[in-house]
């Protein structure tokens, strides 16, 4: 077994890679020469570490299928020191082929006292902000700007390691080792892709909250909106977008903007047991049998659960669960429904911070 160790300066100025990527945590990365550990060698784990503002490379590389005890061996010690595994997809295959071969060989696996953060994983729950033509850690650091100078991907440096347990050479070793330097080198890197997570996750100032009115593209104008503008926690690298029916998100930089089309209009408030209303024609509106008594029969009828409801002029916003009450809807039992823009709403920052919270679950659930 080969074993390389390096330090280098590493800049933690971002703050969710400062925040995540503690001297508690450590990356990883393996190369292997397939996907099943049953048939396949592993040859090099890669990992890095940090010490303030260093980053500590550290490798093991398996010159031939007797070393992949010691290479184990080796990353569990090196494990043993951190309590959060940081990896790229290290939950659906890194991990799982390493469990593999640790049974294999009969050696305790290390993973069972650690936390796990897969950026992956997280990559996907937010790929519909990325546009990305795949998950790869490759297209995820071109998205970020970073510019890698490796030139291969680890399926093509399979047959590479079949030609150096062939005939061992500087250059050849040299090429397989680089590829999981870079991979190692860069995950930290990738960290910034968290940012956008943690406008999900609450971290955010609600700043300012404004109506104005535009021309819709038919030409009709006098539509209103409401803009709300928020301060990030953890600035974004790259500027995204999203919309979804009639709202529009923006992240650059330290701010988002969320505008919110308004519906000014009649909209409808649905009660429930619709047994217990009439239905009044004339009037197009249900009232309760108990205060029925003074209207003609002539003018009432049974209320069903299409016409039960009251009916109401006003300005409304959006919204996708019945969030806040009462709830009007243009239909019965639409999904959709709306609540006033009231004075109340106007004046609440908790009941803002609420819809915002809403609204950023609906564009998540509804663009994956």
């Amino acid at each position: 077994m080969i074993t390389w160790h390096e330090e280098i300066i590493f800049d933690f100025s971002d703050p969710v890679t400062n925040h995540v990527f503690d001297e508690n945590s450590i990356f990883f990365d393996i190369e292997t020469t397939g996907f099943s550990p049953a048939r396949t060698q592993l040859y090099l784990i890669g990992c890095a570490t940090r010490k303030d503002d260093v980053l500590c490379l550290d490798q093991f590389f398996a010159e031939g299928t007797d070393d992949e005890p010691a290479l184990l061996t080796a990353f569990s010690k090196l494990l043993s020191d951190f309590a959060i595994i940081l990896s790229f997809n290290g939950i659906g295959f890194d991990i799982p082929y390493l469990k593999a071969k640790y049974a294999a060989h009969q050696i305790d696996d290390p993973f069972g006292s650690h936390d796990f953060l897969d950026l992956y994983k997280e990559t996907a729950r937010f790929k519909f902000l990325f546009g990305l033509p795949s998950l790869k850690q490759k297209s995820v650091e071109l998205f970020l700007g970073i510019d890698r100078v490796d030139a291969y991907s680890g399926g093509e440096l399979i047959e590479v390691y079949k030609e150096y347990r062939k005939s061992p050479s500087r250059d050849t070793l040299a090429l397989l080792r680089g590829h999981n330097y870079e991979d190692v080198l860069y995950m930290p890197k990738l960290l910034s892709i968290l940012s956008y997570r943690e406008l999900w996750e609450g971290a955010f100032t609600l700043c300012s909250i404004e109506a104005s009115e535009y021309t819709s593209m038919d030409g009709v104008s006098g539509n209103k909106e409401l803009f709300f503008a928020l301060t990030l926690s953890y600035p974004v690298p790259k500027p995204v977008s999203v919309s979804y029916d009639d709202c529009y998100l923006s992240m650059n930089g330290s701010t988002a903007r969320l505008r919110i089309r308004l519906f000014e209009g009649e909209l409808r408030f649905f009660y429930e047991n619709p047994k217990n209303y009439y239905y009044l024609p004339g009037e197009d509106l249900a009232i309760h049998k108990d205060i029925a008594s003074g209207v003609d029969k002539a003018n009432r009828i049974q209320a069903t659960a299409a016409n039960c409801y009251n009916r109401k002029y006003a300005i409304f916003l959006p919204q996708y669960e019945e969030l806040f009450t009462p709830a009007f809807r243009e239909r019965t039992r639409s999904k959709k429904c709306y609540f006033e823009l009231s004075e109340t709403f106007i004046g609440s920052a908790d009941m803002q911070r609420q819809y915002v919270r809403h609204i950023l679950t609906t564009l998540q659930s509804n663009r994956k």
